[in-house]
């Protein structure tokens, strides 16, 4: 593996977990936030990482699979698909409900513990986001600035639920800035330890490249129907998340039908 290619997954990943502080600056300049085109941004990374998912990565670990263990490799596929659903789907299980980042509530009388609770509920979710990103980008190179742009995209709200509540608390921009930024950082720390943990042994076995890429499409599949759909239909834009669903997934098949 050239180092340019690890590089750049690197780089796009940290610009992905960086988005978070994007979020933050939107929170900071804009007296309301534009929830039509936040929502429909949103169902266009869920098109984007669903049509990622199913199109690509499951199918091409399946054919690895199907490769080294035959007919019941479609079983150990599907498997690993669920296991990345389940991993993230705990991880959102572990955030209480009413400290979901997900949620944009400024009226809660703890927000400072709330924005707090909210970052560090981030910083653990978007470690498992940092190695799917790395993975893909890294493996999958035509697939890594979508991906990276689909999760930036997704990260932008969490950064304006992390941003919120700390200034209506503290009154202090600064501080909710760099907290919402820097919960965006457990991203690329999780393409770091995908790096040091995961690829020598990927590249060595291609067996384990097909668990990481069915365990990695497991974990964007539940992000898009668990977290981006619903957070786009919070908004009252249901049919905007949907709109963006359906460019998401235009804007990648033609994409790679041209590649």
């Amino acid at each position: 593996m050239e180092i340019s290619h690890i590089l750049t997954a690197l780089g796009l990943t940290l610009i992905a977990g960086l988005s978070t502080g994007v979020g933050s600056l939107i929170a900071l300049t804009a007296k309301k936030t534009n929830t039509n085109f936040l929502s429909f941004s949103l169902g266009l990374s869920a098109g984007v990482m669903i049509y990622v998912s199913f199109v690509e990565l499951y199918p091409q670990s399946a054919k690895i699979f199907e490769t080294e263990y035959g007919k019941m490799g479609e079983l150990i596929n599907l498997i690993m698909l669920i296991t990345g659903m389940l991993f993230i789907g705990i991880i959102d299980r572990l955030i209480p409900e009413n400290q979901n980042p997900h949620e944009f509530n400024t009226k809660d009388a703890k927000l400072y513990r709330a924005g707090i609770l909210s970052a560090m509920a981030i910083a653990i979710h978007n470690f498992p986001e940092g190695i799917a990103t790395f993975m893909t980008a890294l493996y999958q190179p035509e697939l890594g600035i979508p991906i990276a742009v689909a999760v930036a995209i997704h990260n932008i709200p969490e950064g304006i639920a992390v941003y919120t509540p700390l200034f209506f608390s503290t009154g202090n921009k600064k501080k909710a800035f760099w907290y919402s930024l820097f919960s965006g950082l457990a991203e690329p720390v999780g393409g770091l330890i995908a790096l040091a943990l995961i690829m020598p042994f990927a590249q060595a076995h291609e067996i384990l490249l097909a668990y990481t890429l069915s365990f990695v499409a497991g974990i964007m599949i539940f992000i898009s129907l668990d977290e981006l759909l619903p957070a786009a239909k919070a908004y009252g834009k249901h049919h905007s998340a949907i709109y963006g669903l359906l460019l998401g997934v235009l804007i990648m098949g033609l994409s790679l039908f041209l590649l």
